[in-house]
């Protein structure tokens, strides 16, 4: 049966599709713009949005499995909570769904909150899913490339808890896992939650540390001062969101983002390898053209 996959064009959503080909699915995906996904031959794309209802119905046309991302945005709730209720008329039972690390804690973060609420009706609608926890992305630590190297401070406030970051191409690759497993069952599979961390928990100034080893010049960590922050994203993004990133990091600073006993091992062995680490991103970083 064909697989569903949301956020095709995404940080995660390539990798996905990427390992969703390689593993032989029958994939479609969903995207807003398809001229400018590149997609592997024997996809099958369908023009729409979450809030586009006819195009949803028939992207859940002979669907068993569906992946959701919904990105940050005012209305993702809306979007999940229309997705779900479509995936229930069409029958679709089995999901992979992308929530947040500790999203039944981090309550006061709005999209923390939403996406527990996402999975609140996952739980209260019947679904067999895997929901997936991330912590912090790595892959964005590229916004703040040019703070590092061109004036050496690692800007991003994320204290002294510690955060075990993730790759996104380790997400990508559980998800693909989780959504091969269930696709494949022969019934709908129960409810699991699964931390996705990395395999290093580091606080801000163990990562300028890093930096510090890689650049071969010094790096100072920032401060913890969220309030700088929310300014400083407030000049390229929408109040709101600044404001929202600010939460998000306050919460970095008060509880850290730290995975539970067994979540690295529990990781490790189902990709049959190690994680990808800070250390790895830095250098190829480093290594990589500046645009």
């Amino acid at each position: 049966m064909t697989i569903l996959v949301t956020g095709a064009t995404g940080r995660i959503g390539r990798h996905l599709v990427d390992q969703l080909v390689r593993r032989g699915a029958d994939l479609r995906v969903l995207t807003r713009d398809p001229a400018k996904a590149a997609f592997p031959a024997g996809v099958d794309v369908v023009q729409g949005d979450p809030l586009d209802i006819d195009a949803m119905r028939h992207a859940f046309s002979g669907v068993r499995t569906l992946f959701l991302l919904n990105a940050v945005t005012g209305d993702e709730f809306t979007q999940a909570i229309i997705t779900l209720n479509l995936a229930r008329e069409a029958n679709v039972t089995r999901v992979v769904y992308l929530s947040v690390f500790d999203a039944d804690r981090a309550v006061n973060v709005p999209h923390f909150a939403v996406k527990y609420g996402a999975e609140r009706m996952l739980e209260q609608m019947g679904f067999g899913a895997t929901i997936l926890r991330p912590t912090y992305f790595i892959d964005n630590e590229l916004m703040i490339r040019d703070v590092i190297l061109d004036h050496g401070v690692y800007p991003m406030p994320i204290g002294g808890r510690g955060v075990a970051m993730v790759d996104t191409r380790d997400i990508a690759e559980v998800a693909a896992i989780e959504l091969m497993r269930r696709d494949q069952a022969a019934e709908t599979l129960p409810i699991e939650t699964i931390n996705v961390t990395g395999p290093d928990t580091l606080t801000g100034p163990d990562i300028a540390r890093i930096w510090t080893g890689q650049l071969g010049r010094p790096v100072a960590y920032g401060g913890d001062d969220p309030s700088g922050f929310e300014q400083t994203m407030a000049g390229f993004l929408p109040k709101w969101t600044a404001y929202e990133m600010r939460l998000m990091a306050e919460r970095y600073v008060s509880d850290g983002m730290i995975p539970g006993a067994g979540d690295v091992a529990r990781l490790t062995a189902m990709l049959g390898r190690p994680l990808h680490s800070y250390r790895d991103f830095a250098a190829a970083m480093l290594s990589a053209p500046r645009t």
